[in-house]
């Protein structure tokens, strides 16, 4: 009980872990399934956007799959520990959650599509968990790159708050803030459930419909 509270409360920054100068792994440079840069150079009137869901494997191919997403990646942010690892992160000393980076064509998908796909993928009700998963590393997350990007979050959050009430769920307890630091993870995170079919997969939704337009998928 003790080390399930532990994992569920936030360290504070002057107890998180100090972290490091540069990332202590590689990254490689292609997304296995779409066969874009990872890290960029990316091309021009694209944007980005970060979104913690859970378990960011089952995450990561969300948005994948969308029409319009150039890349994604699977990382950390949110947090005060610079280039944490997997196991610092899992041990919540670090403050990150697991976010998925996806750089998207706003021509083809809106970022009030990928919203849709984010409110509707998972349980944002649930704090510092998902499902089975527990812990702050899957609190439900939405880091914003722009004014816009914030006005859509809390809009968005605030017209799928009411059904969610109507369906018995309760409050909604995602994290919306600009966006800090990404830190990529390791690359055996990346795509994972690609490079894995099999692999685990936490992610799952209420059932409920986001009511701000139709997703692409």
């Amino acid at each position: 009980m003790l080390f399930s509270r532990h994992k569920t409360e936030m360290v504070s920054p002057g107890d998180a872990l100090v972290g490091r100068a540069a990332r202590p792994f590689a990254v490689g440079a292609r997304h296995y399934v779409l066969g874009t840069p990872i890290e960029g150079p990316y091309p021009d009137g694209l944007e980005t956007a970060y979104f913690g869901l859970g378990c960011f494997w089952g995450a990561e191919r969300k948005f994948w799959e969308l029409d319009g997403v150039f890349t994604t990646a699977a990382g950390y942010q949110g947090g005060f520990t610079p280039h944490p690892t997997y196991d610092e992160v899992c041990g919540a000393r670090t403050g990150h959650a697991e976010v998925v980076k996806v750089v998207f064509d706003p021509a083809k998908v809106s970022y009030r599509d990928l919203l849709k796909v984010f409110w509707e993928a998972h349980d944002p009700t649930q704090g510092m968990q998902q499902g089975n998963d527990v812990g702050t590393q899957y609190r439900s997350a939405v880091y914003v790159t722009s004014d816009a990007q914030k006005q859509a979050a809390l809009e968005t959050r605030d017209a799928f708050q009411p059904v969610l009430s109507q369906g018995g769920y309760g409050a909604i307890t995602t994290e919306i803030a600009d966006a800090g630091e990404f830190y990529y993870a390791e690359d055996y995170h990346q795509q994972y459930l690609a490079k894995n079919p099999s692999g685990y997969c936490g992610i799952g939704g209420t059932g409920m419909s986001c009511p701000v337009g139709v997703a692409k998928t």
